[in-house]
Order: C-alpha cells, then structure tokens, then sequence
C-alpha cells in the first residue's frame, strides 16, 4: 500500500481537503522513503513520473502552500476583526452611560 496520499490531488473532485501540516510533513517524508504517492486510489511510483508529471505534483504543492498561507492570514484577520468588534462594543457601553 503505498504511504502517501496528498491532501489536495484528489483528480476528478473538486474538494480541496487541508489537513494539518504535520500530516502533510510526514506523507512527503514517507513518499521519498517509499517513492510511492496515492492519487485517487491508484498508486505510483514516484521514480516513475514523467517530468511533467512531476512539474505537476511540485505546482501543486505550491498551490496548497499558498492556499496554507491564506488561511493562515484569514485567522488572523478574524481574530482582530473579533478584537475590534469588541473595542467598539465597549465604546458604545460607554457612551451610552454619559
């Protein structure tokens, strides 16, 4: 069975699953060791892949990295969007007891 399965390379869906760094981390660890990746259930042989095939492989992993650093902004952003939606509801305490 082959150890990796890459997150997001699901052909022929439209999901784009994220799971946790740790979890990508160790499929690209077992993936050099065992040189074998899952796409769709089928294995391959990454030694196998044509250049194109992993030209493929290497854009998508940059795409799930830039989607990882979106989502990482997008925390971010709602944590102080919650931070400023609390600062205006003090504010409004306040001037509504003068």
């Amino acid at each position: 069975m082959a150890a990796t399965v890459f997150k997001s390379f699901i052909v022929g869906s439209g999901a784009m699953n994220m799971q946790s760094n740790k979890i990508e981390k160790e499929a690209k660890m077992e993936q050099e060791s065992t040189g074998l990746i899952t796409v769709d259930g089928v294995e391959y042989k990454f030694g196998d892949m044509t250049d194109a095939a992993k030209a493929q492989l290497s854009n998508i992993q940059f795409v799930d990295y830039q989607v990882r650093q979106l989502q990482n902004e997008w925390a971010v952003s709602d944590t102080a969007r919650l931070g400023y939606q609390a600062a205006l509801k003090g504010e409004l305490l306040k001037s509504a007891k003068k």
